[in-house]
């Protein structure tokens, strides 16, 4: 049972029984995103077995314990700058913040739902506003966190989670944006070897909001990051963008939802990483869903991989559902492969060794999702991290 357990659970809001589809033919598994089952009791949730179409691609076994394991659901330590007009506080569980964004659509999600004690709100009011929040202590006790991200209206910033050090984390992650908010959130995990994280966030837009979502994946045993956006509001848009390096025994996952719910609403996913050693493992998953109620809608979503060495696997899926023929765009595309031999030559070409050659390709590669963050301490940082990386001098190593 979790440790919250005794606290009283919102109900469930999709009643369906089970995650199944009724057919001419019988009863199917569901299979495309905006069907799934959703519910904040983990209880709900049939047994994972690993084949579904959510945990076919996860090694299941690793993060059992989060489905329906206790979970620590206290307080825990963190460091916070804060230049501009934003606020960090603990709220009850019960405050009507919660909940705005998205609900469970898998039992690790419900269970840190049902399991954490209070939630951390961090609230942007005013412009130019830049927060940093480093959490490098969490130990090893299987955690449940809550985070709420609330950009009020018209309001600008950047939102920067830094994770390091060990952790055994299951948390959710909610980000609401009122009408004309324009917020960047950035999600770092550069933890531990033996380190475990799944998160799921939720986001949800007003009219003429926007949001950038970064994810940058270096580090853990595994981490799975799971961005869910709903567009619900005309005008409307995400830019969504991911970066990972998987070393050997790493496994790198992210399930990224776009559902566009509202007219004249934009997207575009971006999400590169680079692969290296024996058993590195990445996973994407791209779906976008474009309602009827989505005309004038613009949508695009790609996924490239680099193979560094014999070993790895890079699995990549991206997937459109349109309910409506008046869009003015979408497509997606996927590719996984080694080195471009052309750039490699062309550098060759002109004095520099192979390694080093080597080393400059995949750079400019993840550099380029880099640069979109928009904090130059933080883009530096993090490409001097891809560095070491490719030496094989990663902090944690």
């Amino acid at each position: 049972m979790s440790a919250a357990s005794s606290q009283t659970a919102p109900a469930v809001i999709d009643t369906s029984a089970t995650p199944t589809l009724k057919h001419d033919h019988g009863t199917v598994p569901v299979q495309t995103r905006s069907e799934r089952f959703k519910s904040y009791d983990p209880e709900a949730f049939p047994a994972v077995t690993g084949r579904e179409v959510e945990w076919k691609f996860t090694p299941v076994d690793r993060i059992r314990h989060f489905f329906t394991g206790e979970l620590d659901g206290s307080r825990y330590p963190f460091e916070q700058q804060i230049d501009g007009a934003a606020v960090i506080e603990w709220i009850d569980r019960d405050d009507s913040r919660i909940g705005r964004a998205g609900i469970p659509e898998e039992p690790a999600s419900a269970n840190a739902w049902a399991s954490f004690q209070e939630a951390l709100l961090v609230t942007v009011t005013g412009e130019a506003v830049r927060l940093h929040l480093d959490r490098n202590q969490l130990g090893d006790t299987p955690r449940a966190a809550h985070t709420v991200i609330h950009a009020e209206e018209n309001s600008r910033g950047i939102v920067l989670l830094e994770n390091s050090g060990p952790a055994q984390l299951n948390e959710n992650v909610e980000i609401i944006l009122d009408p004309g908010a324009q917020l960047t959130v950035v999600t770092v995990h550069e933890w531990d070897d033996d380190a475990l994280h799944v998160a799921s966030h939720f986001a949800r837009l007003g009219h003429g909001a926007s949001l950038k979502h970064v994810a940058v994946s270096l580090g853990g045993s595994l981490v799975r990051v799971n961005p869910s956006v709903h567009l619900a509001s005309e005008g409307s848009e995400i830019e969504a963008f991911g970066v990972y390096f998987a070393d050997a025994g790493q496994h790198l996952e992210h399930q990224v939802f776009i559902n566009h719910d509202a007219p004249h609403t934009r997207s575009r996913v971006t999400y590169k990483g680079a692969l290296q050693g024996t058993d590195a493992r990445s996973v994407w998953i791209g779906d976008v869903l474009i309602q009827q109620t989505a005309t004038g809608t613009d949508s695009y979503e790609e996924n490239r991989n680099l193979l560094l060495t014999d070993g790895t696997r890079s699995d990549s899926v991206p997937n459109l559902e349109i309910e409506t023929g008046d869009i003015a765009g979408a497509g997606h595309a996927s590719a996984s492969g080694r080195f471009d031999d052309e750039q490699l030559f062309y550098l060759e070409s002109r004095g520099i060794p192979e390694e080093e050659a080597r080393r400059l390709v995949v750079r400019g590669f993840l550099s380029d999702i880099i640069q979109k963050i928009g904090s130059p301490e933080l883009e530096q940082r993090l490409e001097d991290a891809i560095e070491l990386e490719l030496r094989g001098e990663g902090a944690s190593k």
